[in-house]
């Protein structure tokens, strides 16, 4: 199973500057990504609040929202539950280890956690420090 932060799933979806690469690494990369609960929210919020900055118009968002549900349902994203106390323990332990080199935020440290409680064998993302922590973490990892 392949993990992506909403860094790569919101470039996934919605145009941005890392769209592109993102699109020639799954190209080259094909396979299905975890979708959690958690994902869900973080992602549609993000489509909503491009509206909201005016990087995105109200219809635009509505049909990427579809899309994700489509994307669900053709098995690109695969639907995965998080047992949060478990996440939330992993993240503390991470933040102990890693925060004062890394500078990693909560929602860095959540992602990766997320990514190690459900077994994940690669992570995914846009972002330097995630990726860095992912590596320390143990995981495999590619920065898009």
């Amino acid at each position: 199973m392949v993990y992506a932060d909403t860094s790569l799933l919101f470039s996934l979806v919605l145009h941005d500057a890392n769209t592109a690469a993102v699109v020639a690494y799954l190209k080259g990369h094909p396979t299905a990504l975890a979708f959690t609960p958690w994902q869900r929210c973080e992602l549609r919020n993000a489509i909503r609040l491009s509206v909201w900055r005016g990087n995105c118009d109200a219809a635009l968002a509505k049909r990427t929202l579809e899309n994700i549900t489509a994307d669900v349902a053709t098995g690109n994203l695969i639907e995965k539950s998080l047992v949060w106390p478990d996440v939330l323990h992993i993240a503390d332990e991470l933040g102990e280890k890693h925060t004062t080199v890394l500078g990693v935020r909560t929602l860095d440290l959540l992602h990766v956690a997320a990514a190690i409680s459900l077994g994940a064998k690669k992570f995914l993302t846009c972002d330097s420090r995630q990726l860095a922590l992912a590596k320390a973490a143990g995981l495999r990892a590619d920065k898009i």
